[in-house]
């Protein structure tokens, strides 16, 4: 009966054993699996790390060339106003010529157009237009109220409307060019710019107060 279970007993050890030996294999298997992750992950950071580092690159990138960009639309807009001035140029071909700048730096080369009166339901005038693509705009030399600026946004609105019946194509961008606006004015014409996805010329932001004295 005693040599039965010491039997039973190395039996049981044996059987312990097995079955460690067992457990470390697979957990050998496991940790090689897990290393082959890991790996995998790591590769798959770095890689994540050099798109991050390439797209901050060409987000600086973009950013100089958009603060070079304003800085010549603002020099066009000084020089062109001075211009105005001068031979008394219309603040729409003043518009059509910053719109014209602008689609070249997208490289395309329009054909700009001011006051087009489009055959459409009667006529509808609009201050700037081109065809291909197919483009409005509405300008106002002074903005003093919201009210005033969002007649001015519904006006371009329906010329947006009337240009895509007439042509049968998509609008390809919207401008709305202000010279003088309020403070006020202006923020409301930001807002309804992202909202109605208008493209702005902003001029200069003025004193109300000192409005045409």
């Amino acid at each position: 009966m005693g040599l039965l279970g010491y039997k039973e007993i190395i039996d049981e050890i044996r059987q312990l054993r097995k079955d460690f030996n067992e457990f470390v294999k697979l957990s050998e298997e496991r940790w090689k699996e897990n290393e082959k992750r890991w790996e995998e992950n790591n590769r798959r950071w770095e890689e994540n790390n050099k798109r991050c580092e390439e797209n901050n690159r060409r987000w600086e990138e973009n950013n100089k060339k958009w603060e070079e960009n304003q800085r010549v639309i603002r020099w066009l807009m000084v020089a062109l106003q001075e211009l105005k001035y001068a031979v008394g140029v219309g603040f729409e071909f003043y518009t059509a010529f910053v719109i014209k700048y602008i689609l070249k730096q997208k490289g395309i080369d329009a054909d700009i157009r001011t006051h087009v009166n489009l055959p459409v339901d009667g006529y509808k005038e609009v201050d700037v237009f081109c065809d291909d693509p197919l483009i409005v705009a509405e300008t106002s030399l002074s903005l003093r109220s919201i009210e005033e600026a969002e007649k001015k946004i519904e006006k371009l609105e329906l010329a947006a409307r009337s240009a895509e019946k007439l042509t049968g194509k998509k609008i390809f961008m919207k401008f709305f060019s202000v010279e003088f606006a309020t403070k006020e004015v202006i923020e409301f014409l930001r807002e309804k710019a992202q909202e109605k996805n208008i493209e702005l010329i902003i001029g200069r932001e003025i004193d109300v107060s000192s409005l045409f004295i």
